[in-house]
């Protein structure tokens, strides 16, 4: 299975329309995980058009992004892995002990909030912020993340940047 992750894409501000080089992306998606601040729900109804969506509320959400279904934090299992999604995972010093109390059956937990990608270890559980792929602040491109799913296991990971 193959998953598409986005975070932060701060619509109508920064998303003015998918980012063209985001479509193949889409295409290929059998799911897409949205870690947040979509900000409007026009965004997540356009990515259900390609696949499945399952996405978090984030500290921007307007309240149409929970009406349209996205709790403020969601715990999942998508090809045998469990992975737990929440917006904003706090500060850098011990989160992943933090995320690993917060979703202690998971596997993997999917994050956004700082726009900053991250893929990280520890703790018995594996993090992932796929930045922005809209909203890149100090990043020097946007970015994304895709996973492979298979037999139960995070095959692969996979943060992307967006072609400036």
């Amino acid at each position: 299975m193959r998953v598409l992750v986005l975070s932060d894409t701060h619509s109508p501000r920064r998303w003015k329309g998918c980012p063209p080089a985001l479509l193949p992306q889409l295409d290929a998606a059998d799911v897409v995980l949205h870690a947040g601040d979509v900000c409007t729900p026009d965004v997540l109804e356009l990515l259900e058009t390609f696949a499945p969506v399952h996405a978090v509320m984030g500290n921007n959400d307007v309240p149409e992004v929970a009406e349209w279904g996205a709790p403020e934090t969601l715990e999942l299992t998508l090809e045998g892995v469990r992975i737990g999604m929440i917006h904003d995972s706090g500060q850098r010093q011990g989160r992943t002990a933090r995320m690993r109390r917060r979703f202690p059956d998971s596997d993997l937990v999917v994050f956004g909030h700082s726009h900053i990608p991250l893929d990280e270890t520890g703790d018995g559980v594996r993090i992932l912020n796929p930045g922005s792929p809209t909203d890149r602040r100090r990043q020097p491109t946007g970015t994304y993340a895709v996973l492979d799913l298979r037999d139960g296991a995070l095959a692969d990971v996979r943060i992307e940047q967006l072609p400036t």
